[in-house]
């Protein structure tokens, strides 16, 4: 279960109804993270409380968190139904309430799936395959956690996202194959192969990412293992 984006003026406007859609869902975080699940309740947690502070320092983003088909069947009174919302004490004070109440919350779980996250991240490294390519920014990724003899290769690329003095880069896998590593197959040979079978990359970036403790490979260790990656990349371009 999820938190609507618009969850904070969805429905009833009520402290002890929002209250308990809250908790509910806060329910469901804490049961994922003792399963060592963080995503995707993880990036959910960062949305919503970033949005809540947004909101509790600028209050006219409620009028744009309101859900269009709560208003008015009539578009051409939205606005100021709106207005009236936004000018009722009442209903500014329960909204006040509600971020109040929600915003320790949210920080107190976020906080508890950080830490989850920080110790994946340490229980994981990632080194170059074979010689290191100065074209960083397409090529392979491996994965191996315990048992050490499954790995699972992805091809990665990057993209840039952002203004000049603000980028971002993000990244996207996509699965090739899964191999065996034994004496004869070591990373490199992998590597070799990959090259032998793709060849529009012939000097591909390769890197390996090795967890130590076995994970839940979708919910935990593949997002950790995406963002070491974007961190690796960034650093060698």
């Amino acid at each position: 279960m999820k938190l609507k984006e618009n969850w904070l003026t969805e429905g009833l406007i009520d402290f002890e109804y929002k209250k308990y859609i809250l908790l509910a869902y806060l329910k469901n975080v804490k049961e994922s993270f003792h399963r060592v699940e963080l995503y995707p309740f993880l990036s959910d947690l960062v949305y919503h409380y970033r949005n809540l502070q947004a909101i509790q320092a600028n209050k006219t983003m409620i009028y744009d968190a309101f859900p269009k088909e709560l208003s008015s069947e009539d578009i051409k009174n939205l606005e100021l139904n709106y207005r009236t919302i936004m000018e009722d004490d009442a209903i500014m004070r329960e909204i006040e309430s509600i971020i109040d109440f929600a915003l320790p919350m949210l920080k107190t779980h976020l906080e508890e799936g950080s830490v989850i996250y920080e110790y994946v991240e340490s229980k994981c490294e990632i080194e170059p395959i074979g010689v290191s390519s100065l074209a960083v920014n397409e090529g392979y990724l491996f994965i191996t956690q315990p048992p050490e003899s499954e790995t699972k290769i992805y091809r990665y690329h990057t993209t840039i996202f952002g203004n000049s003095s603000d980028q971002y880069k993000g990244i996207s896998l996509n699965y090739v194959f899964k191999q065996k590593r034994t004496l004869s197959n070591s990373y490199e040979k992998m590597k070799l192969d990959l090259i032998r079978q793709f060849q529009d990359l012939p000097n591909p970036a390769t890197f390996l990412i090795l967890s130590k403790l076995k994970f839940p490979f979708s919910p935990t260790l593949m997002p950790v293992a995406k963002r070491m990656l974007v961190k690796q990349v960034s650093k060698a371009a």
